[in-house]
C-alpha cells in the first residue's frame, strides 16, 4: 500500500474539486497520502518527473490541453501510474474513450463529492495492489502452464529455495519449513540416469540466460531418503512487474504421473475465469460493474432493434447515504451498500442486470419490457423493498432512493444516451422530494443544464462572497416585542440575482457544499448579532438553521465553540433550529451532541414541527427549548381541514413540556387571533415583517414593532 508521503496528483482547474479530494483524504483517516494540485497539463508533467506519485486525477479539459489527447500525453509520461478521469456530464464519451486508452475509471460532474473521491482513492490503491499480486500469480501460472507439471519448486535469484508445493515436498523428501533458505542443490539433487553422474542444475541456466531450460534427458531425482524417480520437464525464470528476473521455478513430475497434467490445467483455467470475473464485477457488491453493464446493454439494444422490442434503464441513487456514511463510517456504509445490492437483485428477473455504477449509484437494465408501465412496476417494487430497515452491525438503517427511468427506443438509441437520460430523470426525482421515480422527458435536459450551471456557480459562491443573510424577527404575540431573529441565507448570483434557498440548498446537499455553507451562515449570523449588541441595540438571540449533514459532521461541536469564541457572542444568544429528522436518526449520538450544546448554553429548537415524525417521545427525551409549528398548519387553521386541531394540540403539548411554541408563516389577523386565543407564545411571518437585510433589521430594533402591529 502507500508509504508515508505518497502523492495524489490532481490536474484540474476547479478549486472545489481539490477541496473535496482533501476532505476525502481527511475522512479516510489514513494519513498515507497528500494532494498535489496543479491547474495545467504542463505543470502536471513537471510533477511526474518527481518521485512519489501514487495516483492521478485528471480533468481532460484544461487551459493548455483538451480532449483525449490530454490523457494520451499523460500516459506517455506516466505509463504505470493509475489515472482517474474527471469529466463533465456532456463529456462521458471522451471519458469512456480514455478508459479504452488505459484509464482506470472516471467520475462525472454532479457526482464529485468527498465520498466519491474517498471511494475512488481506496479503489485505485486496492486495485493497484491487487494487480501487482495478480501479476506475480499470473506470471507463475504461465510458467507452470508452459512447463506442464505438478511439482513446483522456486528459488530467489541467489539460488536459495523460496517455495515448494506439496507434491515437491513428497518427491524431494524435504518439508517446506526445512527447505526454505537452503541452496537448491541440497533440496533438488539430480543425476544423469545413464552415467550416474551429477547433472548441472538447470535453474542456473534459466536464471543466467533468462529463458526456459528443459531438464536433462533421463534425469533422476534422488529423494532425501535415497529413493530415486525419473522426472522430466523444465526450469524458467520468474519476473517482476518490470520484467526483471527475481528468481526461478522448476516444474517437474514423475513420468508415471501424467494424469496430474489435466488437474493442473483445470486449476489454471479456473484462475483465468477468476481474473475475468474480477475485471467485470464490483469488488464490494460483486454486481456487474460499468464495463459489464455496457456490454450487456449494448447486446440488449441490438436484440431489441432486431426484434422490435423495448427495454428500460433505471438509474438509482440512494437518498441521504452521505449522512450515514459520514456519521457511522465507511465500513457501515459499505455493508449497507451490500444490503441494497441484495435487495435490488431480488426485485428483478434473472434476465435483467443490476449494476453498481459507482458510489451509492446503481443502474438496473430491464432487458425486455412490453410497455414503459412495466418499468414503473419494477421501480415501485424497488422503492418498497429498500424502505424496509437494513440491519447493519446493530443499527437499523433507513434509506430511500430516487430513480430515473429511460426507455429504448423512445429515450435513446445507444448506451450513453440511455444512461445519461435516466440519470437526468433521477435528479428530477430528487427535486420532487426523493423516494420516488420519474420517467425521462425531453425538457428535463434543459432543467438539468440549468441545475448544472447553478452547481458550477455554487462551487465558487463562497470564495466570491456571494452569500448574504436576511433576518426575520420572531415576536411575542401578547406584547408585540421582538424576542429573537432568524438568519436566512440567500445567494446573490451575479447573473440570476437573488436566488432563494429552495433552489440551491438541495444542490448544495447533493454536491457536498452544505457543510461549508452552513458554517459560513453560523459564523456570519453570530458576528452580526454581536455587532448589533456592540452598537447598543437590544440583545436578542439569533436563530440559525442546521442541516442534518452539518449536524452529523465530526467537527460540528468544535466549530460551534470556535465561532462563538471568535465572534465573542455569548452562547445564550445563539439558537440552533433542527428538523425532526435530526432527532430521529442515531438517537444516542444525537442526545450526546444536544446535551453538549445545552451545556454550553446554546438554545435548541425543533423546526417545521408536524411535517416529519412528530413524536412526543423525542420532545420529552431531548433538551429542546422551542417548538416551531410548521407554516403549512398555520395557513389552514381557519379552514375545516383539521389543521386547527393539530395546531391547538401542538401548542398545549409544548406548554405542558415547558417549551416555548412559535407559529411560522403568520400572515393574517385571523391567524394571529386564533393563535392568541389558544395561548401560542410567539409568531413569525409576513404579518409582522418580511426577511430583511441587517441594516434594515437594526432600524427595526431601534423602533417599537408593537406600536405598528398591535395598535
Amino acid at each position: 500500500m502507500g508509504a508515508m508521503g505518497d502523492i495524489l496528483l490532481l490536474i484540474d482547474n476547479h478549486r472545489s474539486h481539490v477541496l473535496a479530494l482533501r476532505e476525502a483524504l481527511l475522512s479516510t483517516r489514513d494519513g498515507r497520502f497528500h494532494v498535489k494540485w496543479v491547474r495545467t497539463l504542463s505543470k502536471g508533467l513537471e510533477q511526474l518527473s518527481k518521485k512519489g506519485i501514487r495516483a492521478i486525477f485528471l480533468n481532460l479539459f484544461l487551459s493548455d490541453s483538451k480532449g483525449i489527447e490530454t490523457f494520451d500525453r499523460l500516459l506517455l509520461a506516466a505509463p504505470g501510474v493509475p489515472t482517474l478521469i474527471l469529466a463533465g456530464m456532456n463529456d462521458e464519451n471522451v471519458a469512456r474513450k480514455a478508459l479504452q486508452h488505459g484509464a482506470q475509471d472516471y467520475l462525472l460532474e454532479g457526482h464529485l463529492d468527498r465520498y466519491a473521491f474517498a471511494r475512488a482513492v481506496r479503489n485505485m490503491v486496492e486495485r493497484k495492489t491487487a494487480e501487482e499480486t495478480l501479476f506475480l500469480e499470473k506470471e507463475l501460472a504461465h510458467v507452470t502452464l508452459n512447463s506442464i507439471g505438478d511439482a513446483v519448486l522456486s528459488t530467489d535469484i541467489l539460488g536459495n529455495v523460496t517455495y515448494l508445493n506439496a507434491i515437491a515436498e513428497k518427491m524431494t523428501g524435504w518439508s517446506r519449513e526445512e527447505a526454505l533458505g537452503r541452496p537448491l542443490a541440497d533440496v533438488f539433487e539430480i543425476i544423469d540416469g545413464s552415467t550416474r553422474e551429477s547433472s548441472r542444475n538447470p535453474m542456473e541456466l534459466a536464471i543466467g540466460q533468462n529463458r526456459i531450460v528443459g531438464l536433462p534427458a533421463n534425469c533422476i531425482l534422488i529423494r532425501r531418503d535415497g529413493v530415486e524417480s525419473t522426472i522430466e520437464d523444465s526450469a524458467a525464470p520468474i519476473h517482476d512487474r518490470l520484467g526483471l528476473v527475481t528468481g526461478g521455478v522448476i516444474v517437474f513430475h514423475d513420468v508415471s504421473m501424467a494424469s496430474a497434467m489435466a488437474l493442473e490445467m483445470s486449476d489454471l483455467a479456473q484462475h483465468d475465469v477468476l481474473m475475468s470475473h474480477l475485471a467485470q464485477h464490483d469488488a464490494l457488491t460483486d454486481l456487474p460493474n460499468r464495463t459489464l453493464l455496457t456490454d450487456r446493454l449494448t447486446q440488449a439494444i441490438s436484440f431489441a432493434h432486431r426484434h422490435g422490442n423495448q427495454l428500460a434503464v433505471l438509474f438509482l441513487d440512494l437518498d441521504g447515504f452521505k449522512h450515514i456514511n459520514d456519521s457511522l463510517g465507511h465500513a457501515i456504509g459499505d455493508k449497507l451498500l451490500q444490503s441494497v445490492a441484495t435487495r435490488l437483485t431480488a426485485c428483478v428477473r434473472d434476465s435483467d442486470t443490476v449494476s453498481r455504477y459507482g458510489g451509492d449509484e446503481f443502474v438496473v437494465l430491464l432487458s425486455d419490457v412490453t410497455h414503459p408501465a412495466d418499468a414503473a412496476i419494477s421501480a415501485r417494487k424497488i422503492l418498497t423493498a429498500l424502505t424496509r430497515p437494513h440491519r447493519v452491525a446493530e443499527h437499523d438503517l433507513a434509506v430511500t432512493a430516487s430513480i430515473g427511468l429511460s426507455t429504448y427506443p423512445a429515450d435513446g438509441q445507444d448506451v450513453e444516451t440511455l444512461i445519461k437520460n435516466a440519470d437526468t430523470a433521477m435528479y428530477e426525482a430528487k427535486e420532487r422530494g426523493r423516494n420516488n421515480y420519474q420517467f425521462f422527458k425531453s425538457d428535463m435536459n434543459v432543467l438539468a443544464a440549468q441545475r448544472k450551471s447553478l452547481e458550477d456557480s455554487l462551487g465558487l459562491a463562497l470564495e466570491r462572497e456571494e452569500f448574504v443573510l436576511h433576518y426575520q424577527p420572531k415576536v411575542d404575540l401578547n406584547t408585540g416585542a421582538i424576542t429573537s431573529v432568524e438568519a436566512l441565507v440567500r445567494w446573490q448570483h451575479p447573473d440570476r440575482g437573488l436566488v432563494p434557498p429552495l433552489q440551491f440548498v438541495p444542490i448544495a446537499e447533493d454536491c457536498g457544499l452544505i457543510v461549508p455553507i452552513g458554517q459560513w451562515v453560523l459564523r456570519e449570523a453570530c458576528r452580526q448579532a454581536r455587532a448589533w449588541q456592540d452598537a447598543g441595540l437590544q440583545a436578542i438571540p439569533v436563530a440559525v438553521n442546521v442541516s442534518c449533514t452539518e449536524f452529523r459532521s465530526k467537527d460540528f461541536l468544535k466549530n460551534v465553540q470556535a465561532i462563538l469564541r471568535h465572534t465573542r457572542l455569548e452562547p445564550r444568544y445563539l439558537e440552533l433550529e433542527l428538523t425532526e429528522s435530526v432527532f430521529m436518526q442515531h438517537a444516542e449520538s444525537t442526545s450526546s451532541t444536544l446535551e453538549a450544546l445545552k451545556g454550553m448554553g446554546v438554545r435548541l429548537a425543533v423546526d417545521d414541527f408536524g411535517t416529519g415524525y412528530s413524536s412526543l417521545s423525542y420532545l420529552r427525551r431531548f433538551p429542546i427549548d422551542v417548538v416551531k409549528i410548521d407554516q403549512s398548519f398555520v395557513h389552514k387553521i381557519n379552514s375545516d381541514t383539521g389543521d386547527a386541531i393539530i395546531t391547538n394540540a401542538v401548542i398545549h403539548m409544548g406548554k405542558s413540556l415547558k417549551q416555548r411554541v412559535i407559529a411560522e408563516g403568520v400572515e393574517t389577523v385571523d391567524q394571529l387571533t386564533f393563535l392568541l386565543a389558544h395561548g401560542c407564545d410567539e409568531g413569525q411571518g409576513y404579518y409582522f415583517n418580511r426577511p430583511m437585510v441587517a441594516q434594515e433589521f437594526a432600524k427595526l430594533l431601534e423602533t417599537d414593532i408593537s406600536a405598528t402591529v398591535w395598535n
